[in-house]
């Protein structure tokens, strides 16, 4: 069986230039057909996944006096109409689009009506606030029924929002001679906020976290803690990030990266990009992630509080404050030894993560002071404020939980997945270069192929 957007095709030669999609042969197995759709070259049971920020017309500039695009139909249509044609051909079993532009009811029927004569089920999502965009996801019927779809409203200064969808497979997957699974999924698409300042990045992080405790909310509450989780979006930050720690920290993976072999050092953190911004910036941002349920993580609050002292190590580095400074900068009071809460509030205040509307909240400030102060007297001496300076991020965030064979009594099987492929497109920002006749959108496109595999994990009670 081979699912949705994955198929073997003799052909391989280059498209319309004007799209810049030139296809040739890729390293390993993915294989890249004259039109940009990425193919496995073995039959084996497969699941596709497209994520793409397709610029709402509303924000798409069309010189620099600030004309948009949404002013002038013929060219946000025809732009769109081309952008679904991509979608359709290549036919991802899970498409997850970022600014659509869910404002105008012709390029939402547009989109709908072609999904859905493909065989789609459609769920759009605007940002609050009648921003004019938001989100849309579409799940190919033939391969997945959808059996619950939430929708996460953050309500923070930024608008965003997140779709939660579960969905199972329609034609169980085979994993051995023995053994077929209707697989279950859990499928999140977001857009998290533009960091036009770097105080920004404690929203950003803050909404991740909103959507991994959904994620537990809702898996506890359903019993479906074995489970694989994708994550697609546009992201708003790079590898070297704070929010791409943290993902790491909680067990996800880049698809992307797993595919071409990328670690998570500086000499991998530029190799690929998917963005040129409006600043005339080229960045990678837009990820599939996978966390499959054999994946070890720490407690979401603990790997949360590790990345928002980060954020605060970073914001006074920013303010030229090596670890001696900041320790008294934190103290305020040169009278005493100690950092008190109160000097600790003030000194987060100083610079910007908290007092405004994308801050910390009181919460927040609490739950870091009690993870900072480790031995609980109400004060931080200088040793433990080294701790929270020099800790580093878990030197374990690939391990599993398990091998397959140790433990049998405790364990339990279940179904993951294996990133098997990935691609963006355009393919040439795959070298870190942004093609100047490229007009999709400012953003590539990826798509990432799974196929199941079989893994081994401990029991966790309901």
């Amino acid at each position: 069986m081979v699912l949705a957007g994955f198929y073997n095709d003799p052909e391989f030669a280059n498209v319309d230039s004007s799209e810049n999609e030139s296809i040739l042969p890729f390293k390993g197995t993915i294989l890249r057909t004259k039109s940009g759709k990425i193919s496995s070259p073995v039959e084996e049971p497969c699941v596709s996944c497209t994520t793409f920020n397709i610029l709402a017309p509303i924000y798409k500039r069309l010189d620099q006096q600030s004309v948009r695009e949404s002013d002038f139909r013929a060219f946000w249509l025809a732009r769109n109409e081309r952008i679904v044609d991509w979608l359709l051909y290549e036919s991802s079993s899970i498409i997850c689009l970022q600014e659509f532009w869910v404002g105008n009811e012709e390029l939402v029927h547009m989109f709908e009506e072609r999904l859905s004569a493909a065989g789609y089920k459609t769920f759009k999502l605007a940002r609050t606030n009648n921003r004019g965009d938001g989100l849309l996801t579409a799940i190919h019927q033939d391969y997945f029924k959808v059996l619950n779809y939430r929708e996460l409203l953050f309500n923070d200064c930024g608008d965003r929002v997140a779709q939660l969808l579960h969905v199972k497979s329609v034609v169980p997957f085979s994993i051995n001679q023995n053994n077929c699974v209707e697989q279950e999924i859990l499928i999140v698409n977001t857009h998290l906020l533009f960091p036009h300042d770097s105080s920004l990045s404690i929203a950003r992080l803050h909404q991740v976290y909103q959507i991994l405790l959904y994620l537990e909310m809702y898996q506890q509450e359903n019993k479906l803690t074995q489970m694989p989780v994708i994550l697609c979006g546009d992201w708003n930050g790079s590898k070297r990030g704070h929010v791409y720690k943290f993902l790491r920290s909680q067990g996800f993976v880049s698809s992307y990266d797993i595919a071409h072999e990328c670690s998570d050092s500086e000499a991998d953190a530029d190799k690929w990009i998917s963005h040129r911004n409006h600043r005339g910036n080229i960045c990678g941002v837009d990820f599939i992630w996978l966390r499959n349920p054999n994946k070890s993580r720490k407690p979401l609050k603990i790997s949360w509080a590790e990345a928002a002292f980060g954020i605060i190590k970073f914001q006074l580095q920013k303010a030229s404050l090596a670890e001696n400074d900041a320790f008294a900068f934190l103290r305020a009071d040169n009278s005493v030894d100690h950092i008190t809460y109160s000097a600790f509030c003030d000194a987060l205040r100083q610079v910007n993560l908290t007092g405004l509307s994308y801050g910390l909240s009181f919460q927040d400030t609490k739950d870091l002071w009690v993870q900072a102060d480790f031995d609980g007297n109400g004060v931080l001496d200088y040793e433990e404020f080294k701790r929270i300076w020099n800790s580093t991020w878990s030197d374990h965030m690939d391990e599993d939980c398990s091998s397959d064979y140790s433990n049998e009594g405790n364990e339990e099987e279940t179904v993951g997945f294996t990133v098997k492929n990935a691609a963006l497109f355009p393919r040439e920002v795959e070298k870190g270069i942004w093609p100047e006749n490229y007009s999709l959108s400012d953003h590539a496109r990826l798509t990432a192929v799974f196929s199941p595999v079989r893994l081994r994990c401990p029991r966790r009670s309901p």
